[in-house]
Formats: structure tokens, C-alpha cells, sequence
């Protein structure tokens, strides 16, 4: 038997990827996502092959319980991260149901005559093997989901049941290889101070997670797995990406006085709440917020938000078998806009398609999903669906200030084609006596793609708003994706590229006199608040914890003074010069 490790006594100092800001001070609770239950291989007569078949899709109709009620935990996080997190357990419900994986345990359990965990081993490790080879890259990526959901299986087939983040010591900074969807949908801020991983970026579901709910994260070397015990102390900068190991007095001290500080700046940052945002010069900046669901209404109102910047619509359509009927759309979206009291409400059309496959929707991904059928197209080829959310928002907007915006459009046809669709819904509720807003609601162009903004001009002359989604527009315009590990380092909103599209879009919006915002996670970074007003932008969209301090910024600016440096700013070509004139701008 192998002796314990002991705790160093000695101060250890890592350097990481700082991926969600702030100070945990706390103790070390390991976790290893990749930890297997063993199971043991048993062959099986023909007789007891069909209750061996039949003891299988009990263990994954428990599963699918379990993952069932996770999604349910999920939808208590805020922002991006219930969306992120309900996307993938969404996967690992279709795989639990009917799905190839179920159908190819039950040929093995009776061809190889095996138990159901023997079968569910084997076919996952085949599946596994096949889906790495892939050269299509987000069917390789599944291969993490497979195996999550072969574990489950397993699980509940020997009903040895682990929830690795039960039970945690109060003030835990969990360390891991990588947290599950599983596993993140089930943190709770009351016991988890902070997260260190080994895998993810910027952008990765753990990332989003922990920014949402403020918990400090780094992304560390492998190093600190070998290093870091159960119980031992350590410190979380997520500013700077430092983690450190057994603390000395001195280090506990800088990082307390350091963590007091944030505090108090919270506690200031509190009394902006009712302080409207206007620069020292006196333009008045619109502050909105980015939601995913209904219940967020309370925390962004508390927050100062001067309405819904972003409204993603999916939440209605994901973790279910079936469509949502267009008054069930109805009563949710006009939930929102009357709880917003008079403050407007931007609602952005279905975004499906890539790794968002509801499994009502019945469609498979094709052989590039981040290029294929999704968002506005998706719509436009499933007129029915585009016809009911349209009906929805259009009935909805009575009750309240609603605007209508368009996901992924990259043509003017799109638009005129949404405008034709929205006037038959306009003449079929007149028909049946429904009262509508007069005038109807704004129609507007998300600029996500490159395409779109470089085509700014024209969309423009269609459109009655912009609202610019960073995140993917800088993914698109890189080539990265900024939920893969391997290049995640390369996702830059900052490179030249991204900034002059960005910019662009701001022209032609200001040229067509039409209101333009940036609502993806670059509005809610105050480091760049400076940047993006200087670019001609008004309005900005982001998580309700953003919002605090990108008022403070605003408060002390002087646009004026900042336009010529945004202009030297957009003409760098030197990636790294550039970052260093943006942060001369930041102050």
C-alpha cells in the first residue's frame, strides 16, 4: 500500500491563465473528472440476454433522471453559463435515449453475450476510437461527451453513485483536470471559493461558469495535480493567474488586504446602481444586460440595467422532446417585458444549429455545424417555427418597449425574407382582432460574422439597429474555437482584424443613423469600455455583475479627449503594440 503524500510546508507559487477575476483564499478539495468505476466482465447465457437488455434501459432511463434533474440545476446559473451548461447536458440526454449508443449496447449484449457494463465499456471504447479519428473537429470534440455519458451508464447500472462535489469544506477551491457540465452545474458559491483546472480557456463552459458566478479560476500546469492535497491551503488570483500552494504569512496577508479591497470596491460599486451612465463630457451611455431566463430579471433590475440588451430565446426550446407552442412562447416573453416596467427588451431569434441541438428539433449536425444550417437560416428554412416565435414576440410587445433581432444573417435577402414573414404574421393577428404596437417593433442585424460586417453598409439600409456579437464574430473571423483548449490562447477580441470589423459596423451604423451595441463578453470587460464608446458605440449589453463597474468607467471618461488615440489605436497592426495602447486608453 502506497504511502500518503505529505502536505508541503513550504510556499508554492504557480502561474496560469487567469479565466475568471478575484481573490480566493480557501482550502484544497481535489477532484478527478476522469475517475472510472471499475466494473467487472461476466459472460451471459443466451437465456438472460434479453433481462440483461432490459436492465440497460432501466440504468439509462435513471441516468437520463439524473442528467434531468442537473438541467434543472443548470437553469439556476445565471447568464451564459445556464446556457452553456444546459446545451451539453442537452447531448447527453439525446444519448441517453434511443440514441446509437443505447441501440449498439443492446446488439453487443447479445452478440458477444456479455454483461450490460461489459457492453456499455466496450461499445463506448469503440465509439470513442471512432469519433478521435474524425477529421471533422466538433465530432471529435464529442468524444469527452461520450465518455460522460458511458460513465453514467456505468454508475447507474452498479449503483455505485459518486457526486464528486458533495460535501465540500467550507471555503473549497476545488482543483482539477477539468470539470464535467455535470459537475459545474451543481457548484454553489455559499461552499466553493474558487477553481483551478488543467484543461480549458477564456471561453471554456468552466470559464463562463465561473465568471458568472464570481468565483476567481486559473487555468494551471498539470504540476499543480501532483502537488496540491486535500486540505492543504492555497490562494486563487484570477486576475493575475497565480495560484499559490501552502501560503506564507506574508502572501496570506497581501492576498487578505487585497480580497478586503475588493470587497469595499463592491460595496462602492453598489451605490452606482441608480447613478446614470454619462461620461465627464455628457454622453449618456445605454447599460443593458444579457439574459438567458426569466428568473434573471430581479438580479440585472437590482444591478442598474436599463433593460435587455440580449434576450436568447433558446431556453424555451432546449431540454425537451417537444416544440414549444407559440402561446407558451408568448407567456414567456411577455413575463419578461412586464417584469422590465417600461425598459426595452431585445429578444434575438432562435439560435440553433452547431453544438445547439435541442432534441425537439430532430435534425443532426452537419459536416462543419459552426458553418452549416443554424440560427437565421435554420429559421428561414423552418418557416413554421419562425412564424410562431415572430406571432409570440409581436403579441408580447404590447405590454412593453420590444425589439427583434436577427441571429447570423450575412444577406440583405435574409432580412427582406424575415420582413415578408413578419408582415403575414402582422395580417394574420390583425385578422383575428389581436392588438399590436403601434409603430411595430424595431427589426435589427446581430453582426456576428465577418461577412455581415464587412457588408455593414448594406444590412444597414435594412435594418433598424445592430447589436454586435463579439464572440463569435472573433471566433469566425480567427478560425478559433474558444471552447477548444488547444487554441483557445489564440481567441483575441483584440486582434486588428476583429477591431476594425468592430469598427466598421459602428460607421455604418452611425452613417444609416441607426442605434448600434455590442452585446458580446468585450462589453462587459471595463478595460475596454473606453475603446468601444470611442468607436461610436452607445450601448452596451452584458452579465449584471459587469455592469457595476463598467459605470464606474464610463463616469470617468472624457470621450472627447479618446477619439484620436481610438484612431491610432485601429491602424496598429502589431498585435502586442496594440494591446498596449488599449490599455493607455484604459488608464
Amino acid at each position: 500500500m502506497k504511502s500518503k503524500k505529505p502536505k508541503s510546508q513550504h510556499e508554492q507559487v504557480f502561474t496560469g491563465m487567469a479565466v475568471g477575476a478575484g481573490v480566493a483564499i480557501g482550502v484544497v478539495y481535489r477532484h478527478d473528472s476522469r475517475s472510472n468505476v471499475h466494473i467487472r466482465e461476466q459472460a451471459i447465457s443466451a437465456a438472460k440476454v434479453r433481462s440483461e437488455q432490459h436492465r440497460l434501459l432501466e440504468a439509462a432511463a435513471r441516468a437520463s433522471g439524473e442528467v434531468q434533474k442537473l438541467q434543472g440545476e443548470a437553469k439556476r446559473l445565471p447568464g451564459a453559463a445556464g446556457e452553456e451548461i444546459g446545451y451539453l447536458l442537452d447531448a447527453y440526454q439525446q444519448m441517453l435515449s434511443g440514441s446509437r449508443l443505447i441501440r449498439g449496447v443492446q446488439k453487443r449484449i447479445a452478440t458477444d453475450q456479455v454483461n450490460a457494463e461489459a457492453a456499455v465499456m466496450r461499445e463506448i471504447g469503440l465509439m470513442v476510437e471512432a469519433f478521435a479519428a474524425m477529421e471533422n473537429r466538433y465530432l471529435a470534440a464529442r468524444v469527452d461527451d461520450i465518455r460522460e455519458v458511458g460513465r453514467r451508464l456505468v454508475e447507474s447500472l452498479t449503483g455505485k453513485k459518486t457526486r464528486a462535489l458533495a460535501n465540500l469544506p467550507k471555503n473549497a477551491v476545488i482543483v482539477a483536470d477539468e470539470l464535467s457540465p455535470a459537475d459545474t452545474a451543481t457548484l454553489d458559491p455559499a461552499h466553493v471559493a474558487g477553481l483551478v483546472t488543467l484543461v480549458g480557456g477564456v471561453e471554456s463552459h468552466t470559464a463562463i461558469v465561473a465568471r458568472s458566478l464570481g468565483l476567481p479560476a486559473v487555468v494551471a500546469d498539470d504540476v499543480i495535480l501532483d502537488e496540491a492535497q486535500n486540505g492543504q491551503a492555497i490562494i486563487v488570483d484570477g486576475a493575475t493567474g497565480t495560484v499559490i500552494l501552502s501560503p506564507s504569512p506574508k502572501s496570506l496577508a497581501t492576498y487578505r488586504k487585497r480580497k478586503a479591497e475588493i470587497l469595499r470596491e463592491q460595496k462602492s460599486l453598489r451605490k452606482l446602481t441608480a447613478v446614470p451612465a454619462v461620461t465627464k463630457d455628457g454622453v449618456a451611455i445605454k447599460l443593458m444586460a444579457n439574459i438567458e431566463l426569466p428568473s434573471e430579471i430581479e438580479s440585472i433590475l437590482d444591478a442598474g440595467a436599463e433593460g435587455v440588451g440580449l434576450f436568447r430565446s433558446e431556453f424555451m426550446f432546449m431540454n425537451r422532446k417537444d416544440l414549444p407552442s407559440e402561446e407558451e412562447q408568448y407567456k414567456n416573453i411577455s413575463d419578461v417585458v412586464r417584469q422590465m416596467q417600461g425598459k426595452p427588451v431585445t429578444i434575438r431569434t432562435l439560435d440553433v444549429g452547431a453544438d445547439k441541438l435541442g432534441a425537439a428539433f430532430d435534425m443532426k449536425p452537419g459536416p462543419n455545424p459552426a458553418l452549416g444550417l443554424r440560427a437565421i437560416r435554420f429559421s428561414l428554412r423552418r418557416k413554421k417555427l419562425l412564424l410562431a416565435q415572430l406571432s409570440a414576440i409581436l403579441r408580447a410587445s404590447v405590454h412593453g418597449p420590444v425589439r427583434i433581432l436577427l441571429p447570423m444573417v450575412s444577406t440583405v435577402d435574409e432580412i427582406r425574407e424575415v420582413k415578408k414573414i413578419m408582415g403575414r404574421v402582422v395580417s394574420r393577428l390583425k385578422r383575428r382582432g389581436v392588438k399590436l404596437p403601434d409603430p411595430l417593433p424595431p427589426l435589427g442585424v446581430m453582426i456576428d460574422i465577418p461577412g455581415a460586417a464587412l457588408a455593414a453598409d448594406a444590412l444597414a439600409a435594412e435594418s433598424d439597429f445592430f447589436a454586435i456579437g463579439t464572440n463569435d464574430l472573433t471566433q469566425y473571423t480567427l478560425a478559433i474555437d474558444r471552447t477548444d483548449e488547444q487554441v483557445a490562447y489564440l481567441y483575441n477580441p483584440l486582434h486588428p482584424a476583429v477591431l476594425r470589423l468592430i469598427q466598421f459596423s459602428a460607421e455604418a451604423a452611425a452613417a444609416a443613423r441607426i442605434p448600434v451595441s455590442v452585446c458580446g463578453e468585450i462589453a462587459g470587460d471595463h478595460r475596454l469600455t473606453a475603446l468601444l464608446l470611442g468607436f461610436g458605440i452607445s450601448e452596451l449589453s452584458m452579465s449584471a455583475a459587469s455592469l457595476p463597474r463598467v459605470k464606474k468607467r464610463i463616469l470617468a471618461l472624457n470621450l472627447s479627449a479618446i477619439s484620436g488615440r481610438v484612431r491610432r489605436i485601429t491602424s496598429e497592426s502589431d498585435p502586442r503594440r496594440l494591446k498596449d495602447l488599449v490599455a493607455e486608453l484604459s488608464g
